[in-house]
């Protein structure tokens, strides 16, 4: 048997952050939710059973929220920010795919959000 993908993934993170154009999004902030999904080499640790072995998932939340808490006018900055981030902290890295949404955007549409989606590999 042969694992040939394998991903930790964070499914519908969510932020109170201060991204955005306007002033009033600036001041008061905004709810946003992220799907982060890194690739990442997980034979090793599918069969050591050792947290050192993997992607731990509880020091990417953190290395996120550290970006997340830093604002941004637009989504597309924020999350290559977060893409750069963990390629660079987690060298064996081999891909990031990232939905930022911004719910309750400030264009006068009922919406669930505005979203962007980037994909990146090495």
């Amino acid at each position: 048997m042969t694992l040939t993908n394998g991903y930790v993934i964070l499914r519908n993170v969510r932020f109170h952050a201060f991204h955005g154009v306007m002033p009033q999004e600036q001041q008061v902030g905004g709810d946003f939710l992220l799907t982060l999904r890194v690739g990442y080499p997980l034979a090793k640790a599918m069969e050591s059973d050792e947290v050192v072995d993997t992607l731990n998932y509880a020091s990417l939340y953190t290395l996120v929220k550290q970006e997340m808490d830093q604002p941004s006018q637009l989504l597309e900055h924020v999350a290559g920010r977060i893409a750069k981030a963990v390629m660079n902290v987690f060298p064996a890295v081999t891909s990031v795919d990232l939905e930022l949404t911004k719910q309750n955007p400030p264009m006068g549409a009922d919406c669930d959000g505005a979203t962007v989606e980037m994909h990146f590999s090495l």
